[in-house]
């Protein structure tokens, strides 16, 4: 029925977990375990989950990036001037949000830390994804809220990267140039390679890129990224060095 399929594509009409095994035979598929993920995921009621509660209040791109984390099996950031969402000290989040132009009403500033705030129960999750964060010496450095809020927010980084889940690794000023310097950027890992989706920070929100060019490229970036960084032990005397530096 042609207008059921422009419903579905449409996201007026949900997909149940039948109707993908019935369209994966229809195309004869032959991953089984791709259309497992996908059935899996169509279980799932609409509405059910946390990040719907600020549905028509968050832009809807941080929406979907709520549910990007929530499928992932391991998350891969990259880091340059801001710290990462996840890893964010409440007073250190809300000095970021400050800094949104058009400047943000105290009520919606209050909803953009509370979001993120949210997300980061992930980490506490049963099961949380394992998470790798490269990050840069700039993002290090930079004193949104002051020399203050940002001593908080080193020391809560440290804290945060004893959770055996969470690796840092720091990108010093010395490491020189690497790829895609100019943007952060996330990996999401899918259950299965097919749904793997990167995340890139842009000045108007995120783009999601999820094609297998992009993704060969940007796995290859954080390799590359990777290599150029400290090892999760020094990095973190690196972070002690900075601390002791504000």
């Amino acid at each position: 029925d042609k207008t059921a399929i422009s419903n579905t594509e449409s996201a007026r009409f949900g997909v149940s977990a039948d109707r993908v095994r019935v369209w994966a035979a229809n195309y004869s598929c032959p991953d089984p375990a791709y259309v497992d993920a996908l059935a899996e995921m169509a279980k799932e009621r609409s509405g059910s989950h946390w990040w719907d509660e600020f549905r028509g209040s968050i832009a809807s791109c941080m929406l979907d990036l709520a549910e990007l984390e929530h499928h992932a099996t391991a998350l891969r950031h990259v880091q340059i001037t801001h710290l990462p969402g996840l890893l964010q000290h409440e007073d250190y989040a809300r000095a970021v949000f400050r800094e949104a132009v058009p400047p943000l009403s105290p009520e919606a500033l209050d909803l953009q830390v509370a979001f993120r705030m949210r997300r980061q129960k992930l980490l506490d999750r049963a099961d949380p994804p394992a998470c790798s964060f490269l990050l840069h010496e700039a993002a290090l450095r930079m004193l949104f809220g002051g020399p203050a809020v940002v001593r908080r927010q080193l020391e809560h980084l440290l804290e945060q990267s004893e959770r055996e889940t969470v690796t840092l690794r720091v990108v010093p000023f010395s490491a020189g140039g690497f790829p895609s310097a100019g943007s952060s950027t996330m990996y999401a890992c899918g259950p299965v390679r097919q749904l793997d989706t990167v995340q890139i920070d842009v000045p108007n929100g995120v783009t999601f890129l999820d094609s297998e060019t992009h993704l060969t490229n940007y796995r290859a970036v954080l390799d590359r990224v990777e290599q150029r960084s400290l090892e999760p032990g020094p990095s973190r005397d690196f972070i002690h060095k900075v601390l002791q530096e504000l």
